[in-house]
């Protein structure tokens, strides 16, 4: 007969906030609900906004990030308002030119809720509306909020802390390339050190993960994006979306997006590939063209965080040239600085760029401690 301490260290399942229905929907009811929403914004099975519509919570509208409210868009492609066909609750985009709600959206709003899933890197674009839709709150005076979820790079903290001279969409503050936080902790620190507009503070309320910890596996069932298909691509996506300012594809246009990496020089690595437009991506980069490089997809991705073995592999097999960086603005802005791009013309090694990083990564840990949730 099998004991129960045999199981006794066996990890608890991970529950994020919107799980956690008891301790929040009383502070709904009663009340105008708007919802910072998308695919991902699920409870078990159901979509966060039937869940709560099911419970009596009036929702009056729900607002959608970059990819929509289904999550079925390319990245960067125009997201228009419309109406939820399912619940007939008017979607406002907060994409391309209105990235902020505006005080007539919010009008008549008692409560702002944000339910999304983050990757934990900074050029991914939700933390982006984090901190508009936060700033919104703050000069609305509308409460918000956050369900927080698991962030499944959280055990890194990693990369250049952005220069605020690359302040962009792919790059809202000056934090690390992996952040090490969770969508709660990281809209602690945005009130915390001020980083909203005019140093404003939104009134936050957190309703936390149960059971989790920052060195926690998180398994990510639902795809955040069209082009994170999976655990796999969401462990490389920190190390590959530099890429994305380079001659270099990441499988975009592939049934491999960010698993695969290659280019159309001939003869690199042991792979081949050709993007062709697909959904989520119908206009992949270097599409058409034979790209040769490497299968990630199997790479055993455990303890990776952030690798730039293969960024320097593609630079200097491609001569070592301005050339490979397509486009250098676009680089710079994903990497929060324009001193990688420089360090490695100049010719500086891993070890001497990851060096340079140390001063402001560590200041950032520290600075980081005081909006934790959860322990690491």
């Amino acid at each position: 007969m099998l004991s129960i301490k045999a199981f006794s260290n066996q990890p608890k399942a991970i529950l994020p906030g919107s799980y956690q229905l008891n301790n929040y929907i009383g502070q709904m009811l009663g009340k105008n609900i708007a919802l910072v929403v998308n695919h991902t914004s699920m409870v078990h099975s159901t979509h966060l906004a039937d869940t709560l519509l099911s419970r009596g919570v009036n929702i009056k509208k729900y607002f959608a990030p970059e990819h929509g409210f289904r999550g079925k868009a390319d990245a960067g492609a125009l997201i228009n308002n419309e109406i939820d066909q399912k619940t007939g609750v008017p979607i406002v985009s907060l994409y391309g030119k209105h990235k902020k709600p505006s005080k007539e959206d919010l009008e008549g709003i008692d409560l702002l809720v944000f339910d999304i899933q983050d990757v934990g890197t900074r050029f991914y674009t939700y933390i982006s509306t984090l901190q508009y839709v936060m700033e919104a709150c703050a000069e609305n005076n509308v409460p918000l909020m956050i369900l927080d979820r698991g962030n499944p790079n959280g055990k890194y903290i990693d990369g250049p802390v952005l220069d605020r001279k690359f302040l962009s969409f792919v790059g809202i503050n000056p934090i690390p390339l992996l952040h090490g936080c969770t969508i709660g902790e990281l809209a602690q620190m945005f009130n915390g050190e001020k980083w909203l507009n005019n140093g404003l503070q939104c009134k936050l309320t957190v309703i936390p993960v149960k059971n989790y910890r920052h060195s926690s596996e998180v398994h990510i069932s639902i795809a955040p994006s069209p082009n994170l298909p999976n655990d796999q691509a969401i462990a490389l996506y920190p190390s590959l979306c530099l890429f994305e300012g380079t001659n270099v594809s990441v499988g975009r246009g592939t049934d491999l997006q960010f698993q695969v990496a290659g280019t159309n020089v001939i003869g690199l690595g042991d792979y081949q590939f050709t993007p062709v437009p697909k959904p989520g991506a119908m206009d992949p980069p270097l599409k058409n063209q034979l790209c040769y490089g490497f299968d990630l997809s199997q790479l055993d991705v455990k303890g990776m965080g952030l690798s730039l073995k293969y960024l320097f592999y593609f630079f200097d097999q491609t001569g070592k040239k301005e050339s490979f960086f397509t486009s250098p603005s676009f680089f710079d802005k994903l990497a929060g600085t324009d001193q990688l791009r420089l360090q490695m013309l100049a010719g500086k090694t891993e070890e001497e760029i990851r060096a340079s990083w140390k001063l402001d990564l560590d200041k950032y840990k520290k600075m980081r401690k005081k909006y934790l949730i959860y322990p690491n």
